[in-house]
């Protein structure tokens, strides 16, 4: 398959305040990933762990301290900006909040249309466009002039997907698309992620901290903890195999109702919280709250290894 994205030992750090002394926020600390044509990768994790932040730095919205970023093998960082500005329409992002996400001053037909107009569009061509993306959607084209606060959330965030669609787009950065919406409604918004990945050939980065939703519409899955990505693989593999002790931890706490009695005290459960990025433990970042840790994970940062030929694991000792 073609890599579509690449991300190399990407690195986002946030300087301090109090000048050269401050400490620095390691928010995303060497990530490497690839996304591939017609692909979907999930990133999971808890809240702070710099999923979000991998994703905004992806589409330039976060400053890069360190490492690469090539789509279709153009390193950004090299290209002039108007290239970087025309290859970056090739990637849209699909915000968690659609309330906040849209202008409650315009209309669908406006909000869709933004970016065609910002690109130049006829007019004429920008209203045909705006009524095929409603009906790719599933909106109706009779509800073009309403505003956001008239329509449901998940219609809300129907139109979000269509104005990320405008531009024909290769890529699309899910930002916890569905974590905003009722139960009932997640399952239509990524049935139509799914239709439409099919049928527009797309590629997703899925940014997610729940992996019910992970399992469902993803093909591989990273696991990233305080910056760093700790297991990756197929969400197969990954799901029923994990390798990490994160891993294990997260998948443990995927709600089953048809658990058991005597599975109910398989959740793992972590002590503390999560360490904070401005001072991150010494070694494995994950070694504070590892309930299989050892002396031997405070003194050095394991790598990222191949275990297998689609795993990798960042552990010393793996199950």
């Amino acid at each position: 398959m073609t890599a579509l994205l690449e991300l190399q030992d990407l690195k986002v750090h946030f300087p301090g305040r109090g000048g050269r002394s401050a400490p620095v926020t390691r928010a995303v600390d060497g990530v490497s990933l690839t996304i591939h044509q017609g692909e979907t990768v999930a990133v999971v994790g808890e809240s702070g762990c710099g999923k979000s932040t991998t994703g905004n730095a992806a589409l330039g919205l976060a400053p890069v301290t360190g490492g690469r970023i090539l789509f279709e093998g153009r390193d950004l960082a090299t290209l002039r900006p108007a290239e970087r500005r025309a290859l970056w329409q090739q990637m849209q992002v699909v915000f968690q909040d659609p309330v906040s996400a849209l202008n409650p001053r315009m209309s669908i037909a406006r909000s869709i249309a933004e970016p065609l107009v910002i690109n130049g569009w006829p007019a004429d061509k920008v209203r045909a466009r705006v009524d095929e993306l409603m009906e790719l959607v599933g909106l109706n084209p009779d509800q073009r002039d309403r505003r956001p606060t008239a329509l449901s959330g998940g219609q809300r965030q129907r139109v979000v997907i269509a104005r990320a669609l405008a531009l024909s787009p290769k890529l699309v950065i899910c930002d916890e698309p569905v974590s905003a919406l009722d139960v009932s409604i997640q399952s239509q918004i990524l049935n139509l992620l799914l239709r439409l990945q099919r049928d527009l050939g797309l590629s997703y980065l899925f940014i997610s901290h729940d992996l019910s939703v992970v399992r469902h519409i993803a093909d591989r899955v990273c696991v990233m903890y305080l910056g760093i990505v700790v297991e990756e693989g197929p969400v197969t593999e990954v799901f029923a195999h994990p390798h990490h002790p994160y891993t294990r931890a997260l998948i443990s706490a995927i709600p089953r109702p048809d658990v058991s009695r005597r599975d109910r005290g398989s959740r793992i459960l972590l002590k503390g919280d999560l360490p904070s990025p401005l001072n991150p433990p010494p070694g494995c970042p994950f070694s504070t709250r590892c309930p299989k840790a050892m002396p031997e994970c405070s003194a050095a940062r394991p790598p990222l290894e191949q275990i297998g030929k689609d795993r990798q694991v960042r552990c010393i000792a793996p199950d």
